[in-house]
């Protein structure tokens, strides 16, 4: 069984759960598209959120024979992975004379909104940059390391000068990237910085859209593919890119395909991808405490479902 964000929503009796929901889907366009198979079941210890599935790593080929003469065989090839779902969220309090006192600034309903971004910029974060050997799921760069579409850019987009002379090269480097993916690209993953330049381009070659969804949200669209800015993250000590932009000026687009086939979510069996329990205010006690949870990790059923062009110089 799949659900999306907003078919778990349908699913829930509570309104405030609901208007959560709906606020992680505001806080992300990739949240809020993404397909989640809610299939993880707990083991008997009750201590793992494990996800196995049967990757395509190489499709099956065809091709022509002579008369008298066999196929050369040829198989695709799988193989057997698995990943995790991750439970991460955080809390947070308030006191109940600030509360009482916010008049319409509901202070509860801020702080659960601004837990709400963290914690869709830190799913963000792990999509790209997760790793299981720190505890989380393999995020894209992991996925595509070494892959064949991982794919490395040559042109350089500096300056408004180097977009005007160099933007039809980057077109070619943008089909070739996309062309590697097995099916339509479903969005393409990118910092700020990049989007900018990308929309540059975009407009320049007559490929740029502009619409908004159903949040009223705009989205930008490069050829029909929404751009999404990743946006940033705290890493414990600085605010940073999710795809980060190195110390050379260079940086990633991210493609990927969404769907049970390709690049997808990963949930607890139901509709508890997201979990909130706001405060009693009634209850005795001083401080309330809130908390906000998102139980959810990522899969890549084919290795032709995503890539990514990475080394764009956009900076000096």
């Amino acid at each position: 069984m799949a659900i999306t964000l907003q078919e778990a929503k349908i699913g829930m009796a509570d309104k405030v759960d609901q208007q959560v929901v709906d606020m992680f889907r505001r806080s992300s366009l990739l949240l809020d598209n993404m397909t989640f198979d809610n299939c993880i079941s707990p083991g008997t210890g009750g201590s793992t959120l494990t996800y196995g599935y049967i990757q395509l790593k190489t499709p099956s080929t065809a091709a022509v024979r002579t008369i008298n003469a066999e196929y050369t065989p040829g198989e695709a090839k799988r193989e057997k992975k698995t990943t995790n779902a991750i439970i991460m969220g955080g809390a947070f309090q308030v006191d109940r004379v600030l509360q009482n006192s916010a008049g319409a600034a509901d202070e509860v309903a801020f702080q659960a909104e601004q837990k709400i971004k963290a914690t869709a910029n830190y799913f963000h974060n792990l999509v790209i940059n997760g790793d299981t050997e720190e505890g989380t799921f393999d995020g894209l760069k992991k996925l595509l390391a070494g892959s064949a579409n991982e794919i490395v850019s040559t042109v350089s987009l500096t300056t408004s000068g180097e977009l005007d002379e160099n933007y039809n090269a980057f077109l070619d480097e943008m089909d070739g990237f996309i062309s590697t993916l097995d099916g339509n690209a479903s969005m393409l993953l990118m910092n700020r910085e990049m989007l900018v330049k990308l929309r540059s381009i975009a407009r320049r070659a007559g490929y740029y859209e502009r619409t908004k969804d159903g949040f009223g949200r705009v989205v930008e669209t490069y050829a029909g593919v929404p751009m999404v800015d990743m946006g940033k993250y705290f890493n414990g000590t600085q605010t940073v890119d999710v795809v980060e932009t190195d110390s050379e000026g260079k940086t990633a687009i991210y493609a990927v395909c969404l769907g049970l086939d390709g690049f997808h979510g990963i949930s607890p069996t139901g509709d508890g991808v997201i979990c909130c329990y706001m405060p009693d205010l009634s209850a005795p006690g001083a401080v309330k405490t809130g908390e906000v949870e998102l139980v959810a990790g990522v899969a890549l059923k084919n290795t032709l479902k995503a890539a990514v062009l990475k080394d764009i110089k956009i900076g000096g």
